[in-house]
């Protein structure tokens, strides 16, 4: 008999990031994270995660209350092989957002039950024939001091990193130069470059600070939502004007809003990022447009699935956030590779460890948060926290 959804697990986290991050817009410095695990009439358990990026979760017994009443309803009882599948038509009042956002946590929790039930890795369900994807060094990096920031970036390039985003915007431009010199004095020689705006540019503005970036001696290999993620007009006009580099868009923008940046000819790679079944669609549409991929960043990496399922998927991003604690084996990336787990379902297990160490049923303040979880492939990269006026 195939599996039925029967019961769910609802656990808590709240503790400190190892550093600050954040981009020209926002900045955080603590994790609010809630481990979703669906479960199985047979036991088995499908693992999903949810976070808020600049707000604490509200406490364990609110977020139940809201699921509970608002998600489960739909998922009690339904077969996870295909409610993975399923195509709702909200209407109406229907047409609203969760109060929380278990969107992602949903989607990853069922496709690891799938996964789980027929014996397979999840990214060998989806299709994919490869078991490896190169990674690229994010530093999600924005409010991190010069030396911070040569840190972080020396050591990734140390442990085999040869391509790295770094975040820009700032009001000073010289700054958002200084920086992209600064990465280039830190890590090898013919390293690749990206870099990301945050929609911090208007479109004339974006043409012109390229150019700059361009004669000044700097070749990027894409440049990351330069201008707002709805300007199809602007996004093509940056395309026409720098040729020399690549257009990375669509982060911000839901299935629909991909779909038309691709058919308003408005990016040369189309960024996607967890929500498996979404990827899944819009990255089928990508690749009969012969349109390149790119996975953002997803919690625990758990991208690579469907990074190594998609045929135009080249990158995954990683940016060195102290989440590995909470499993019990997090996903390989060695030497500029991100490797798929082989184990059946996605591949990672809520760590017990964790579970008691780290449960935060009700809120904290920032202040009793205490020291951070370590992130073991951090090495000895400082753990300040810095405001946006450090910079």
């Amino acid at each position: 008999m195939p599996l039925r959804l029967v019961d769910y697990r609802i656990t808590r986290f709240q503790f400190a990031r190892d550093r600050v991050i954040g981009d020209s817009q926002v900045r955080a410095d603590d994790a609010n994270v809630v481990a979703l695990e669906l479960i199985a009439d047979n036991g088995a358990v499908g693992l999903g995660f949810a976070q808020t990026l600049f707000v604490p979760m509200p406490a364990e017994a609110e977020i139940g209350r809201i699921f509970r009443t608002e998600l489960w309803p739909a998922l009690e009882g339904g077969y996870p092989s295909a409610l993975v599948h399923r195509v709702g038509r909200p209407r109406g009042g229907n047409q609203r957002t969760p109060m929380l956002p278990f969107g992602e946590a949903i989607q990853v929790a069922l496709w690891d039950l799938a996964a789980k039930e027929a014996g397979l890795p999840l990214f060998k369900l989806l299709g994919g024939t490869r078991g490896r994807v190169r990674a690229y060094a994010s530093g999600l990096d924005f409010h991190l001091s010069d030396d911070a920031f040569a840190e972080l970036f020396g050591h990734a390039d140390a442990i085999g990193y040869s391509a790295f985003k770094i975040k820009v915007g700032s009001p000073d431009f010289d700054w958002d130069l200084h920086r992209i010199e600064l990465l280039k004095k830190s890590v090898r020689k013919n390293a690749l470059v990206m870099i990301d705006a945050n929609e911090a540019w208007g479109a004339k503005e974006a043409a012109a600070k390229l150019e700059k970036i361009h004669r000044a001696g700097h070749d990027l290999l894409w440049v990351e939502d330069p201008i707002l993620r709805n300007d199809y007009e602007g996004l093509r006009l940056l395309r026409r004007a720098c040729p020399w580099t690549l257009i990375n868009s669509g982060e911000y923008l839901d299935a629909t809003g991909k779909r038309i940046l691709m058919e308003e000819g408005a990016t040369d790679i189309l960024n996607v990022h967890g929500q498996v079944t979404d990827v899944m669609r819009i990255g089928w549409l990508a690749a009969d447009k012969g349109i390149p991929v790119s996975l953002g960043n997803t919690f625990l990496e758990l991208g690579v699935h469907t990074a190594c399922a998609l045929p135009e998927v080249e990158w995954l991003e990683y940016s060195f956030q102290n989440f590995d604690h909470l499993v019990e084996e997090p996903v390989l990336i060695e030497d500029g590779f991100a490797y798929a787990p082989e184990r059946p379902g996605h591949g990672l297990v809520l760590s017990e460890t964790a579970r008691k160490q780290w449960h935060r049923p009700e809120l904290l303040g920032r202040d009793a948060l205490g020291e951070a979880p370590h992130n073991p492939r951090v090495g000895a990269a400082p753990r300040q926290r810095q405001t946006a006026n450090d910079c």
